[in-house]
């Protein structure tokens, strides 16, 4: 992927404070991205298999990066992340979890189950300056 190439990134959220936090890093940061934005597991896994609201693969594309919260409602980031890992067409795409859990469990299970990065929101979201340790991890996976 060359550095001038648009990246797109699928962040899986289902707390608005967060999702926003992303976005305005993002926006501020140097990495070129197209951000889309799922507010639970299932509109993730409608997302990445183009179905309900995201039929139109020009509108909602493949992902090449996913943030993935693991404590969400309706479909967990677990599952989601089960379910990715275990399709052919989805396996490749880099998954980093971005949670606040530290249970040893969650970090265990989510290595196990085959995600790419674990990292804590504690460390990002209450101090917008260190996203940029978000931004390396992402283009570390993507490049």
């Amino acid at each position: 992927m060359g550095e001038e190439e648009e990246i797109k990134i699928l962040h899986v959220d289902d707390t608005e404070m967060d999702r926003l936090i992303v976005k305005r890093a993002l926006e501020k940061s140097k990495l070129r991205n197209r951000l889309f934005v799922c507010e639970d597991g299932e509109q993730a896994l409608d997302f990445l298999y183009n179905r309900g609201d995201y039929t139109s693969r020009e509108e909602y594309p493949k992902p090449d990066v996913i943030l993935l919260d693991l404590n969400m409602p309706k479909v967990g980031g677990i599952t989601v992340l089960k379910q990715i890992k275990s399709d052919d067409k989805l396996k490749n795409i880099p998954v980093v979890v971005f949670t606040t859990s530290d249970r040893d469990e969650d970090i265990i299970r989510t290595f196990e189950d085959g995600v790419s990065s674990y990292l804590l929101k504690s460390k990002f979201v209450h101090k917008t300056a260190e996203m940029e340790g978000l931004f390396d991890t992402i283009l570390s996976l993507v490049r």
